[in-house]
């Protein structure tokens, strides 16, 4: 078969499709075997071979060299075949060339189909190659419609995905305009190969700064890791190679013009760029700027810090509805817990109190206790006897019963927290807690508020009328709109209660 133009037709198709053309050749020659087995049997040994130089399809039917012929369609007799080729013997192959044009129109048809369905596989192989290599890319493209919340997007030769939870909230997209986004998935599926294009991903804030920043590409700025809470705001960590270039600046700009950049893409989300540290307590402390921080202990174990804080920046460590901390616990990847100081030296105080309580144990060896990482009775009940027989004036008799009574005080102390009942403990320390509002026959003979908890011991006059009205406004002006009892956009006024101010937050 030889068709003057399927060279030119082959070329033009792998351009326009970006199909290679050793695929669309072997499309070729699988459609004509398809036709050559559709008109003569399946019994039939064809091959097709497609000549590079002369253009031509050409298709062969070999047959056995035998001396008594039992199957005409796949044997030759030896005398015939000593005619095609003189030196043939028996048992050799010969192929004769076919006319392609006798197939019929059923068998062209046939062809067709297989022609089709190669082209179409081939095409889907070559987007999802041309794409699985782009994974974390950013990519351009116009909104091409919106399927049940999804944004399909035009990519040009394909379509991509924005799924419902990759989309930033609040944000809004008709069809025609132009999106950016990140490539984070590309899957091959049956029906085609889909990629699925993100908004919300981490990585979609670094590659837009490694876009507007030339020393991030350079290699002179790394970018340590980003956290995000799409839409609202976001924390990127940055470090330098160069000790003369600041990453901070560098990554904000001139004016803050590389910055700006980025936030206008993301629809004005608040970015914090912070300067990455060695050692975790520092970068943690970066991290929960700009609230001051008095001290960090670590659980390297458990992975986690305790990140203690003074009264009047809890609000601003912890963020708006958590907000800070929890993007400073995703950056540097440990859990964090923020305390006040109040509520730090309260628990402190309570676990002290929890050691005295035991029996046995006096003033000396609870400071023994304590300075050896034991601060209450819990933690002494999940220590072993050999942790305790390090600690000076313990021996192995006594660290045993000191096992025993303190899971004992563990125990009741949760049997009374479950009864509503205080332990003994626990009563030194709760005296803060604001009293229940009585009707005006009952107030005469409850005992007065008082915002130090030591003066609910010493003060036994009540409190004047003004006092109260006092007291209930500095009450009323700590409740803000989610009804925590925490500004988290400003400072907390020192005069708030402890139970009012601290919140433990992770």
């Amino acid at each position: 078969m030889f068709i003057s133009d399927i060279k030119r037709v082959v070329d033009q198709v792998s351009r326009d499709k970006g199909i290679d053309r050793e695929v669309l050749i072997k499309a070729l020659e699988e459609a004509l075997k398809s036709a050559a087995r559709k008109k003569f049997g399946n019994k039939m040994d064809i091959e097709v071979q497609y000549n590079e130089e002369s253009g031509e399809i050409e298709v062969f039917q070999f047959k056995e060299v035998v001396e008594t012929i039992t199957e005409p369609e796949l044997q030759i007799g030896l005398e015939e075949g000593h005619k095609l080729d003189p030196d043939c013997e028996v048992g050799d192959s010969l192929g004769t060339k076919m006319d392609a044009t006798t197939f019929g129109r059923i068998a062209a048809q046939s062809a067709k189909q297989v022609i089709i369905q190669k082209m179409k596989d081939a095409e889907k192989d070559a987007v999802y190659a041309s794409f699985v290599n782009r994974k974390g890319e950013i990519i351009n493209g116009i909104v091409q419609r919106i399927d049940r919340g999804d944004i399909i997007v035009n990519l040009g030769h394909t379509e991509g995905i924005v799924p419902v939870r990759e989309q930033v909230p609040r944000e809004s997209y008709r069809r025609g305009d132009r999106i950016r986004a990140y490539i984070f998935d590309v899957l091959h599926e049956s029906r085609g190969p889909q990629i699925i294009l993100s908004r919300t991903h981490p990585d979609f804030l670094i590659d837009l700064f490694r876009t507007e920043v030339p020393e991030i590409s350079e290699g002179i700025v790394n970018i340590m890791g980003a956290s995000r809470e799409p839409g609202v705001r976001a924390k990127i960590a940055v470090s330098s190679t160069n000790s003369d270039i600041d990453p901070v600046g560098a990554c904000v700009g001139m004016k803050g013009s590389r910055v700006q950049n980025v936030v206008q893409e993301l629809r004005g989300e608040k970015i914090d760029i912070i300067p990455w540290h060695l050692d975790p307590a520092k970068f943690v402390c970066n991290a929960l700027a700009p609230a001051e921080i008095s001290r960090v202990i670590i659980d390297e174990d458990n992975r986690a810090m305790e990140v203690i804080v003074p009264d009047e920046f809890l609000s601003i460590a912890i963020g708006k509805k958590g907000q800070n901390v929890r993007l400073a616990s995703k950056l540097s990847g440990w859990h964090l817990d923020v305390k006040s100081e109040t509520r730090y030296s309260q628990a402190m105080q309570t676990g002290y109190d929890s050691l005295v309580a035991l029996p046995g144990v006096g003033i000396s060896l609870a400071d023994a206790l304590y300075e050896s990482g034991f601060y209450s009775a819990e933690e002494i009940g999940h220590a072993t006897v050999e942790d305790l027989t390090q600690i000076r004036g313990i021996g192995e008799e006594k660290a045993v019963k000191l096992l025993e009574a303190a899971r004992i005080a563990v125990v009741q102390s949760s049997a009374a927290e479950q009864a509503g009942e205080a332990s003994p403990a626990e009563e030194k320390a709760d005296d803060s807690e604001p009293s229940v509002e009585k009707s005006e026959e009952e107030t005469d003979d409850s005992e007065p508020f008082a915002e130090n908890p030591e003066e609910n011991d010493a003060e036994e006059t009540l409190p004047s009328q003004e006092q109260k009205e006092e007291h209930n406004e500095d009450k009323d002006n700590t409740d803000t709109a989610d009804g925590t009892g925490i500004d988290a956009d400003a400072p907390l006024s020192p005069e708030k209660t402890p139970d009012e101010t601290d919140v433990d937050r992770s």
